[in-house]
């Protein structure tokens, strides 16, 4: 069973940066494709960015490419995302995802294993 945990959402000025962080059970982390998605009240859940396990390959939505980035590291079962030039329409909870595919990366539908969430609220 593979578990996912966020960590790192926390209230924030518009301009600020937040690191989210995501840590993944199980023995074969390298082999995951992973990503964040997020979701804002009243909204539907949006994908955030993506990271493939095969290539190490990343995408982004176009809300956030130049001011967030998903990094991870396979010796700590972790994935991040920095998160820089935060604005109000940030403010979402933060859903960190994991996949054993490497392909269609930004949607939902890819993804097996979910994490609970970590709160991002940014003020302006």
């Amino acid at each position: 069973q593979v578990q996912l945990v966020e960590s790192g959402g926390e209230l924030v000025q518009a301009g600020g940066s937040l690191r989210l962080s995501c840590v993944v059970s199980g023995r074969t982390f390298s082999r995951y494709s992973m990503a964040w998605f997020r979701q804002a009240p009243g909204k539907e859940r949006e994908f955030v960015a993506a990271i493939a396990w095969s290539t190490s390959i990343t995408v982004y939505a176009d809300s956030v490419k130049g001011r967030f980035t998903i990094s991870r590291d396979n010796a700590l079962n972790t994935v991040y995302l920095q998160m820089n030039t935060l604005k109000p329409e940030d403010t979402a909870v933060y859903y960190c995802a994991a996949s054993q595919r490497y392909y269609r990366l930004s949607y939902e539908i890819t993804y097996d294993y979910w994490g609970q969430g970590t709160q991002v609220t940014v003020s302006s």
